[in-house]
């Protein structure tokens, strides 16, 4: 292989000549030359060096004056290449509900004719739409009248007229987001975190980011993988997103400088991470209140008279409200059954630590419908409030979830949100067990192997 490089062309006689003739008429059109037949031509004086070195008076002022030393050594560094000059641009503001931003078209009116087109026809969709959502809900509000009133209607017909009313207010739902859906403005606004959700085609499409996105995929693939379902409950469908947040370890915290780090479904945590409850944040999606029970349990705590495992409560809350208005970090967590750090048992495998807020059962008829949705009143919930005991510390360490969702009707299959995590023991762990549980800490290790010859080694071979 031969390598290539660029080299000049040859510099001819002709281009000499042509290149000499034009420096001379240069130099004849200034002040100071002068030219006869022996072309003499007068130099100009050189600057010196210290009136290189003096400021212009319009430049801002250096904080130190140029040297005949400073300049040869940046000319070495440089090796005589021009230095390039460092150009800040001022960062770009944040984009947020705190901090909006106005959208503006990507495109001038009449640049695109075609895009033009589009939006002229997505925006007279939309008015078709919300004129025809505007009517339905004109037709609602006087049947609506008519069922609340009684209208000498019998329990039969409150029941059909109370069917048709979800009905109607189903498709004035969708009507709702369909009329705004497609409408850049607001897909840009969902897109820069500038989303409210007390709009339903705001909450409509951060559902769907949330399910077509990879987030419920992921964490449904690690619940199936890592046998959450059916060890913890036979079914489980989450319909909102459970964001948890952990302390960061100590060598991360010093590279990133952030004390809580969000954790991945199925990912290992360090005991130390989780010495403190964890931080819990929700995507609601319903706009009414509703009451959800929070359960935090390790399946995988070894019961050496069964051979088996048990499972143990580290964590439980009852009544927590939550709506799609609500997007900061759930509060108020540790009042009713207090957070007993993970402490995975010493020799034993990864243990699996599950999350979940389990929907507690509404006030009227067996599911959440959009007419209780709909004259649900401001600050008060749709579900029943439940008066569940606090856990004692024994019955901690034999926790039945299956036969605790049933006696108090909290049904996974219609909703709720769900997280898990995995720890396996670190020297952590013996400070848990001496300071929270008070108790000698366990230590497990993998049975002897059987011998098939202790027999034979236990008679004389010789006689």
């Amino acid at each position: 292989m031969f390598a290539l490089r660029r080299v000049r062309a040859p510099t001819t006689v002709n281009a000499f000549l042509r290149r000499g003739n034009a420096t001379l008429q240069q130099q004849q059109q200034q002040p100071g030359a002068e030219t006869d037949a022996g072309v003499l031509l007068t130099p100009k004086p050189e600057k010196s060096l210290a009136s290189k070195s003096t400021p212009a008076p319009n430049k801002a002022k250096a904080d130190t004056t140029a040297t005949p030393e400073t300049e040869e050594e940046d000319k070495a560094a440089t090796q005589g290449r021009r230095r390039r000059k460092t150009i800040l641009r001022p960062a770009r503001t944040p984009i947020s509900t705190a901090a909006p931003r106005k959208w503006n078209r990507p495109l001038a009116e009449g640049v695109l004719p075609a895009y033009d087109l589009a939006l002229k026809v997505i925006r007279t969709d939309s008015i078709r739409l919300t004129e025809e959502a505007d009517a339905l809900e004109v037709h609602i509000s006087e049947a609506e009248k008519g069922v609340l009133e009684g209208g000498g209607y019998g329990a039969e017909a409150v029941r059909e007229k109370e069917a048709e009313l979800e009905q109607m207010r189903e498709k004035l739902h969708i009507l709702r987001v369909q009329s705004e859906v497609n409408l850049p403005e607001v897909r840009w606004r969902v897109a820069n975190a500038m989303v409210d959700m007390k709009k339903p085609v705001h909450r409509h499409l951060m559902e769907q980011k949330w399910r077509k996105d990879g987030a419920l995929d992921l964490l449904m693939e690690r619940i199936h993988q890592m046998k959450v379902v059916p060890d913890v409950l036979p079914e489980l469908h989450p319909s909102f997103d459970l964001i948890v947040t952990a302390r960061t370890p100590a060598l991360e915290f010093r590279k990133t400088g952030k004390s809580q780090t969000g954790i991945e479904p199925g990912s290992f945590l360090l005991p130390e991470q989780t010495a403190t409850p964890p931080k819990l944040y929700a995507n609601i999606f319903h706009s009414d209140t509703r009451l959800y029970t929070l359960l935090m349990v390790d399946p995988d705590v070894v019961n050496e008279e069964k051979e088996s495992f048990n499972t143990f409560l580290h964590w439980m809350q009852p009544n927590i409200p939550l709506s799609a208005t609500h997007t900061t970090r759930i509060l108020d967590l540790n009042s009713h059954t207090p957070y007993i750090p993970p402490h995975p048992q010493r020799g034993t495998p990864y243990h699996r630590y599950v999350l979940l807020l389990l929907p507690q059962p509404p006030l009227a008829g067996s599911t959440y419908t959009h007419n209780a949705e709909a004259r649900a009143e401001l600050g008060k919930s749709t579900s029943v409030h439940l008066e569940i005991p606090p856990v004692s510390d024994v019955e901690r360490r034999d926790f039945d979830v299956r036969m605790f969702t049933r006696r108090w009707g909290l049904d996974a299959t219609k909703g709720g949100g769900a997280h898990m995590w995995r720890e396996v023991w670190s020297e952590g762990v013996s400070k848990i067990y001496a300071e929270v549980l008070k108790e000698d800490e366990p230590r497990y290790g993998r049975p002897p192997k059987a011998d098939p010859y202790a027999a034979l080694k236990r008679t004389k071979r010789y006689v």
